[in-house]
């Protein structure tokens, strides 16, 4: 069963284009451990079997890997994390990329239970430059330090992009990118949505059909860039955003 589970990751990986080192491959699984040990009590995922969440969290997670190394950025922001999709996966992968070492990664979630256990895993895990913080989003992109203080904003949550823009968009300095993971049915969304990412200083740059291994579905990556900055009553308060998404 753990050379199944180890062939699911060595083997994915390099079809996304990615070198995992074995003790990265170690960490995963100390990361799935930890993540079904927790599950029990906290309701983390709904995905509970081994090869599953190797697939549908670790690897989607790390999908877009390639294209983040390509920018090298100091800071990333992973809006919305949850159980750590898909910063903490991301974050173990930069480990043997040298221009990645140092990159900072936030995870940013509005559930004091899920911090709690990413401040675990994170321990337990020995990873560096990498921080849990509670809170949402519509109050941390109004405060200094954060709004447009990052390179990089991943997002896995499930809102409507016109949303999701507004919550992470604000994060994303001048130049640097927005990466929303969606499902492969994006069009209607990305119509929908354009308007209010043009809204946000933002403009949609590549839509990237990736084929998860071992799937049947495929994930597109949304690359949005932030061309000029976003306007200062944005995000609106807490609620609003999914209340009345910008159209």
């Amino acid at each position: 069963m753990q050379k199944t589970l180890e062939s699911i990751i060595y083997e994915g990986s390099k079809a996304l284009g990615i070198t995992l080192t074995k003790e990265e491959v170690e960490l995963y699984f100390k990361y799935l451990e930890i993540l079904l040990e927790w599950n029990e009590k906290f309701n983390l995922t709904a995905i509970v079997k081994p090869e599953e969440v190797l697939k549908k969290h670790f690897l989607d997670s790390i999908a877009p890997l390639p294209l983040i190394s390509e920018r090298k950025p100091r800071a990333v922001i992973d809006i919305g994390t949850g159980a750590g999709f898909p910063g903490v996966p991301l974050k173990i992968a930069f480990r043997e990329i040298e221009s990645m070492k140092k990159t900072s990664v936030v995870l940013l979630d509005s559930l004091k239970k899920r911090v709690r256990f990413l401040e675990h895993l994170i321990t337990e895990l020995r990873l560096d430059n990498i921080n849990p913080v509670h809170g949402r989003a519509e109050d941390f992109g109004q405060q200094q330090g954060y709004r447009e203080s990052y390179d990089i904003a991943v997002s896995r949550a499930v809102s409507g992009l016109a949303v999701l823009a507004e919550y992470c968009l604000p994060f994303v300095r001048v130049n640097g990118i927005f990466i929303a993971y969606k499902g492969p049915n994006i069009n209607e969304e990305i119509r929908e949505g354009e308007k209010a990412i043009g809204i946000l200083g933002g403009r949609i740059t590549e839509v990237k059909e990736v084929k998860l291994p071992g799937m049947d579905q495929s994930r597109c990556i949304v690359i949005i860039e932030k061309v000029v900055s976003t306007p200062e009553k944005y995000p609106r308060k807490a609620g609003m955003p999914e209340k009345k998404p910008l159209s």
